[in-house]
């Protein structure tokens, strides 16, 4: 009979498995702090030049992740400045003389390209140099969007330090109705949370939803865990999932069967209410893409509201796809005929109008319905003007109608 011998069961969250495995230890605690290998690492056009700058001062000529790296140009793309485009070229020559990958103008949204080519994994470390790196919990990676610095460091030496966080357990039931998509899920999880109550934690999604979600609906729902404070935003894929006897800080149930379609209220992302709340605002535009509604699905569900029908005159309707391969996608299904025959404008895959960059701003005083994840003031152009965050599908009924509308009457049988 063994005797001193004391057994101690592992009982961990996703978030301190992943980050365990890559600093090489049994187990982590929350609050802990480790230096992690990283798996990958990123960063685009308004993050890259100071990214750049700092491996300069680094003096590093081996960069250790060149291999595991991309820079992507897609904020201000194509270029709408000459300031731009001397970023852009910065970027160019960096990656041409450190073998780096780059996806050039047209390629589309860092994170949606990054899900096109699988470059994030199940399990990865993956650090972004820009918040929304988040969006990449939705394949099971532990991704998280730092400064431009820390992006820097772990480009150059493979490693970054990290503090374990506290996870939050989020499980998601029921059936969504008609008219409600993942937007709204999110939207839901704001109007609980606000903006600051997953500061620096992990946020772990089980889907329990029947269907499931699609790949491209939990992203949408990753990628706005950066507007609730969180660190990560990750749905466990195996074998990366959690221990029974997990611990979590908190622990939330969402039935999804009485959410109806949601839209959050400038200026923040968090300032949720019923569609039907402000049913009725006149909207001087409506954008439909970006990094959190830019993918098929969105499209998809944005022509079949628009199919035979026509954005109403004063109102511009602009559509980006958030990636080439997305909008090639769409072009061979038919949609993008749909979308600009209802008399939508369809624009080049970018950032563009979500951080404010180019391709409809707007204007003193305007009104716009947005699909992205940020209604900050000033966000999209003049302080003066608001911005209303919700679904492809209000967005949609919204162009149509020129005030913001509610969904479901265009898809009912």
């Amino acid at each position: 009979m063994q005797t001193g011998v004391v057994v101690t069961r592992i009982m961990s969250t996703v978030a301190e498995k992943i980050l365990a495995k890559a600093s090489n230890v049994e187990r982590l605690e929350p609050g802990e702090f480790v230096v992690a290998h990283v798996d990958f690492v990123f960063a685009h056009d308004g993050t890259a030049p100071l990214m750049i700058d700092a491996v300069q001062e680094f003096g590093v000529e081996n960069l250790k992740l060149a291999e595991k790296s991309a820079l992507f140009i897609d904020h201000a793309a194509p270029s709408p400045s000459v300031q731009s485009s001397i970023l852009h070229k910065k970027m160019r020559e960096f990656a041409v003389k450190n073998n780096i990958k780059l996806f050039e103008v047209g390629e589309g949204v860092c994170h949606q390209v990054v899900m096109d080519y699988g470059l994030a994994k199940p399990g990865d470390v993956v650090v972004g140099a820009d918040s929304h790196t988040t969006l990449h919990g939705a394949v099971g990676a532990f991704a998280v969007g730092v400064g431009s610095t820390d992006a820097a460091f772990a480009l150059a030496t493979g490693k970054l330090w990290f503090k374990v966080p506290e996870s939050i357990r989020i499980t998601l039931r029921g059936k969504l109705g008609l008219g409600v998509f993942a937007k709204d899920i999110a939207l839901a999880l704001l109007r609980m949370l606000g903006t600051d109550g997953a500061n620096y934690m992990a946020i772990e999604y089980h889907d329990e939803l029947l269907p499931k979600l699609t790949q491209a609906s939990k992203a949408t729902i990753s990628n706005l865990s950066a507007e609730m404070g969180a660190k990560v935003g990750i749905f466990p894929v195996r074998p990366f999932t959690p221990d029974k006897e997990a611990k979590y800080s908190k622990e939330i149930e969402l039935e999804c069967d009485s959410l109806e379609p949601l839209i959050a209220k400038p200026p923040l992302p968090s300032n949720v209410v019923p569609v039907t709340d402000v049913e009725g605002l006149e909207v001087n535009e409506v954008f439909i893409g970006s990094c959190t509604n830019g993918r098929l699905e969105d499209l998809e569900i944005a022509a079949k509201i628009l199919n035979g029908k026509k954005v109403k005159k004063g109102v511009r309707c602009i559509i980006i796809p958030a990636s080439r391969m997305v909008y090639e996608k769409a072009l061979e299904v038919g949609i993008m005929e749909i979308l600009v025959k209802a008399g939508c404008t369809i624009g080049p895959p970018t950032c563009g109008p979500c951080v404010g960059a180019h391709m409809g701003l707007l204007g003193p005083g305007e009104l716009a319905l947005s699909t992205a994840n940020r209604n900050f003031t000033g966000r999209m152009g003049d302080p003066t003007a608001k911005i209303f965050l919700a679904s492809p599908a209000t967005a949609a009924a919204t162009a149509i109608e020129g005030r913001i509308a509610d969904p479901r009457k265009y898809l009912r049988d």
